[in-house]
């Protein structure tokens, strides 16, 4: 397929992480060590959990351990909204946990409050704003949903307001808008990348040992706790925090509650003065659409349009590799969906064309794991809102690991797991399946044909 005009000139690479500032790598891990707390992954989920272990308990010795570079996936590679949802929308929490939504609402915007009170304590430069979050409809049938979930979120304590057309369009200028839902206190956005690193940092400082390019091939059990072999060494260690997110988990079991799907995303260049003018985007929200088939966009610190979504691609077997990162047909739809979106920017190119894996599971928020007699814990599942609740998660496991119970480990969040996907071919199959069924309801008004309400009915339903 020839590729869209607009991205001749486009880098291959996450423009969050084409930066000059990236720290150095740190060195891959040699010979055997110990630790008192080993963790794996260093996203946000690993490295939130490694922080907070060492603030909970400064002389607990820490290790962690990254396949690769510290944030250089998801981490790096997301729009940069950090939500306060722990449960991937209120009405996806009150579909699989009514008995304790008030309480997660409530633990989602404690948590999005302590993220901005933790990087101001910390000195983490992010780009961190608290601009809220414009959910926008673009079709009548979305308007009708929008509305609805304006009344739902009132319920709940949301600080949120409806925009009929035109209060929307004075928002943000685009022909495409019916209607829109303005989410004022429960949303901020980041430079996702620089969040890693400064959480980095922050380990760092603590006293953290960190060991990149490194991947862990096996875990085991040895003696009280456990022993992670890697490519070069070894570390025994009393206690594990799995954070591997959308890539295999050294517990094998697990591989049946996520699949990878790939997002794709583009960056424009900066805008002019004038460009910026014709669109507005003075309040400066997150915008996600209301489709099944949805897109993402944000502004820039330095007045460039992140703009991304629509497809969510799943390779068959939970195929990852860095070849699908680059996928011509859907970065010319998404440049061709921002024309349609904003057709007063024509001619503004895009500079960056990427993608990244999401850690999907059947419920669509994070999940939790205990393995070894409890001496390891895992958790993965955030499908993609992830940037905050990943501090959440990272408290939760340490609850876990702790033994002691406690408001978190009570949740049923925490306790439940999501039903599991099936094994190929038939997880390629129903994929697809769902996914076609997807584009098909929004298409029809939002209508769900048999396939989605069977999901729905078992669990495992989706409505973006």
């Amino acid at each position: 397929m020839k590729r869209h005009s607009r991205l001749l000139d486009a880098a291959p690479v996450s423009f969050w992480l084409d930066d000059p500032g990236a720290p150095p790598p740190a060195a891959a891990l040699v010979g055997r060590t110990s630790a008192d707390l080993t963790v794996v992954g260093g996203g946000y989920t690993g490295l939130w959990s490694a922080l907070t272990a060492k603030e909970r308990c400064p002389d607990r010795d820490v290790v962690l351990l990254e396949s690769d570079r510290c944030g250089w996936a998801a981490s790096g590679r997301n729009g940069g909204f950090c939500a306060a949802s722990v449960t991937h929308g209120l009405e996806n929490g009150l579909a699989h946990f009514p008995e304790e939504i008030e309480t997660l609402e409530r633990l989602g915007r404690e948590n999005l409050d302590a993220i901005e009170a933790d990087l101001s304590r910390l000195g983490i430069g992010c780009d961190f704003e608290r601009t809220g979050e414009l959910s926008v409809a673009t079709a009548p049938h979305e308007a009708l949903d929008l509305r609805k979930g304006a009344q739902l979120a009132a319920r709940y304590g949301r600080d949120v307001t409806y925009l009929e057309r035109e209060e929307v369009r004075r928002e943000v200028d685009s022909p495409t808008y019916v209607g829109g839902l303005w989410d004022r206190d429960g949303c901020a956005l980041v430079n996702p990348a620089r969040l890693a690193w400064g959480l980095r940092q922050a380990c760092e400082r603590a006293g953290v040992r960190i060991y990149e390019n490194t991947p862990v091939d096996s875990l085991a059990r040895e003696g009280p706790g456990a022993s992670l072999r890697t490519r070069h060494g070894t570390v025994a260690t009393a206690r594990v925090v799995v954070a591997t997110n959308a890539f295999p988990s050294p517990v094998r079991k697990l591989s049946r509650y996520v699949v990878p799907v790939y997002d794709y995303v583009l960056m424009t260049e900066p805008l002019s003065a004038s460009q910026s003018d014709s669109i507005g985007w003075r309040n400066r929200q997150g915008i996600g659409g209301s489709g099944n088939q949805f897109l993402y966009y944000r502004p820039t610190r330095d007045g460039r349009i992140l703009f991304g979504g629509y497809d969510a691609v799943y390779y068959f077997a939970s195929r990852m590799h860095p070849a699908l990162e680059q996928r011509d047909r859907t970065f010319s739809r998404l440049a061709t969906l921002f024309g349609e979106t904003f057709p007063q920017l024509d001619g503004v190119r895009f500079t960056h064309a990427w993608a990244g894996a999401i850690d999907t599971c059947s419920r669509f928020c994070v999940y939790f794991d205990r393995s070894f007699g409890g001496r390891v814990v895992s958790a993965a599942g955030f499908t993609g809102l992830g940037v905050g609740a990943s501090r959440f998660a990272a408290r939760v496991m340490l609850d876990l690991l702790s033994g002691h119970e406690t408001e978190l480990t009570r949740l049923g969040l925490v306790r439940r797991k999501p039903v599991p996907f099936p094994p190929e071919p038939l997880r390629f199959a129903g994929i697809q399946l769902t996914r076609w069924s997807l584009g098909r309801a929004d298409r029809h008004g939002g209508r769900r044909n048999v396939w989605l309400r069977t999901l729905d009915r078992a669990g495992m339903g989706f409505d973006s």
